[in-house]
């Protein structure tokens, strides 16, 4: 079965990143060939062949970049001349990267406090501006108002940092409440013209595999984000999410 489009996932790791990439690739589910971009190139490969084992019929490809815009921008060139993706047009566009910084705000320093707003928060316009200029480019600039129907979904995966915050994470809290705000400005000027734009605050560990943490509720499995994923993904312009809170079922509120 031909790929019903493409998927690109940033920050694609051996857990989180692992089970969404199987459930957007999956012939049942997503169908897409999927991109897979993160900073270390031999993590990568190993990934995608680990994947291409368990389903042999999907593509995916990877790509080695970190969040700076010259990479990033070099990264969506190199996708779109990729052979494997010839003639699919990007559906879904995934920003999930990892960040994490804690230090007592007095020994804090300016250079290590903006690091993760550049880092992450520049990282995640780049992303979005060429996801962006991607989803016009493959389905035109018509407006939904004017008939066109939905060109794709741009997912931010943040985390209960975007909200509030500790002590001693203030350029963490900083970092992840930008993104989230990044998202909300997107959703708001981008709804309209035909791309759904969507926050997620992951709350708990996420790992990729059935077990008993998993089936009890004390763990996020991956494959279930990937699933909520596509869920969002496959709304209807009658009705679009723009944030959702993930839990596992035991986690406290």
């Amino acid at each position: 079965m031909a790929p019903s489009g493409l998927a690109i996932i940033l920050g694609a790791g051996p857990a989180t990143g692992a089970g969404i990439a199987r459930m957007l690739a999956h012939p049942s589910h997503g169908n897409f060939a999927v991109a897979l971009l993160a900073r270390r190139k031999e993590a990568l490969d190993d990934l995608a062949k680990g994947l291409r084992q368990q389903t042999p019929s999907a593509i995916f490809e990877t790509f080695a970049t970190d969040t700076s815009p010259d990479q990033l921008r070099q990264a969506f060139a190199d996708i779109q001349s990729h052979p494997s993706f010839a003639n699919l047009k990007l559906r879904l566009a995934i920003f999930s990267i990892k960040n994490s910084a804690k230090k007592p705000f007095m020994t804090e320093t300016f250079e290590d406090f903006m690091a993760p707003l550049e880092t992450y928060v520049g990282g995640a316009m780049v992303f979005a501006q060429e996801a962006l200029k991607r989803f016009f480019a493959d389905h035109g600039e018509k407006t939904l108002a004017e008939g066109a129907e939905k060109k794709g979904t741009i997912i931010f995966t943040g985390t209960l940092g975007a909200l509030r915050c500790n002590g001693e994470f203030a350029s963490y809290g900083a970092s992840r409440a930008s993104v989230r705000q990044v998202a909300q400005a997107l959703a708001k000027e981008m709804s309209g013209k035909g791309v759904h734009v969507a926050h997620a605050i992951a709350n708990g560990r996420i790992v990729d595999e059935d077990n008993e943490e998993t089936r009890t509720g004390k763990q996020i499995a991956a494959e279930a984000v990937g699933l909520t994923y596509l869920f969002l993904h496959n709304q209807h312009p009658t009705l679009w999410t723009h944030e959702l809170d993930l839990r596992p079922a035991q986690e406290k509120f």
